[in-house]
């Protein structure tokens, strides 16, 4: 398993594994519009600009290339060959299990335990992205090496990326909340742990979250030895959510740089480039994954959803034999 894929076992997948109908209704639904891309070396997607008028169309190429890598675009066009006339694009959450800044394994690549934490993250994310801000047509995608949560709610798909940049940032928990508040003449400072609904509790589990899964040799941002040894040693107290304790062993402008830090980490958990982009292709449900011979598969139930189980193909267990 997570070996690169020969020609042979990618022919045997697409000939003999693929069909048609594992593609999701969200993909078939509009194929005609989209613009489909091609790595056939390992070397990227570099036979762009493909149009399919069907579901059908699209299987004959696929059997008869055997691509490395198949993508399609989250844009749809009147002219998709050309990448013209654009009339709207999904919105994407990209999360790739090798790529997130705190991780309790310490494999090269990936592996079981990154897989289920980045599972993990992307079910707190759809949470957020169902909860507070109503979205409601989302796709859940294992993309061989993480996670894409394909959003296709109208009014994401025809936003701009100064709206997703700012979805972004606050289901991500990308920026410390506002502390100050002025009233009656004077100015309140509360801390974002003491403020248990919306963004700031949003924020603080976060942060929770990101401290209880320190390994303790994390490169971070704004972290120096002595203060992740500090965090690490008084972590304990945020497992009952005594805030104030903790941030009192930290120090108040230690503690400042924590958070900050914290926030830039949630940002980088999530690849904010493909998140605005509003061209982007991303990799096609039920393709293959050639680098680690796995599926590209869509979701159903994310709660116990295990890759290693339900997007492993074939021929990875005749390896064995």
């Amino acid at each position: 398993m997570f070996q690169r894929a020969t020609m042979k076992e990618r022919r045997q997948y697409y000939r003999e594994e693929w069909s048609p109908d594992d593609l999701p209704d969200f993909i078939k639904e509009g194929i005609m519009y989209r613009e489909f891309g091609f790595d056939h070396n390992g070397n990227g997607p570099n036979d762009r600009y493909k149009i399919f008028k069907s579901k059908e169309s699209l299987g004959k190429f696929l059997r008869y290339k055997a691509p490395f890598a198949s993508y399609i675009s989250v844009a749809f066009y009147k002219n998709p060959k050309r990448r013209q006339d654009w009339l709207k694009a999904e919105y994407i959450f990209d999360v790739d299990a090798k790529d997130i800044p705190i991780r309790s394994c310490q494999c090269d690549g990936v592996c079981e335990t990154c897989l289920g934490e980045a599972l993990e993250i992307v079910n707190t994310l759809i949470d957020t992205l169902q909860s507070d801000l109503g979205l409601k047509n989302i796709h859940l995608i294992y993309s061989g090496r993480g996670y894409h949560i394909r959003i296709l709610d109208e009014a994401m798909m025809t936003s701009g990326s100064e709206l997703r940049s700012e979805v972004l940032k606050y289901a991500a928990g990308a920026e410390v909340p506002k502390s100050k508040f002025s009233g009656n003449n004077r100015t309140y400072d509360f801390p974002h742990f003491i403020i248990p609904v919306g963004y700031p509790k949003l924020f603080t589990d976060k942060v929770k979250y990101n401290i209880l899964h320190l390994v303790g040799n994390e490169n971070i941002d704004g972290f120096n030895p002595k203060l992740m040894k500090d965090v690490m040693e008084h972590r304990h107290l945020l497992e009952n959510n005594q805030w104030g304790e903790f941030k009192n062993k930290i120090g108040p402008r230690r503690y400042t740089t924590l958070v900050n830090s914290m926030a830039r980490v949630n940002l980088s958990t999530i690849d904010a480039k493909v998140s605005i982009d509003l061209k982007r292709i991303l990799r096609l449900p039920s393709s293959l994954h050639s680098k680690v011979s796995m599926k590209c598969v869509e979701v159903k139930t994310r709660e116990t959803f295990d890759p290693l189980k339900e997007a492993v193909p074939k021929f990875v267990y005749e390896r064995k034999g």
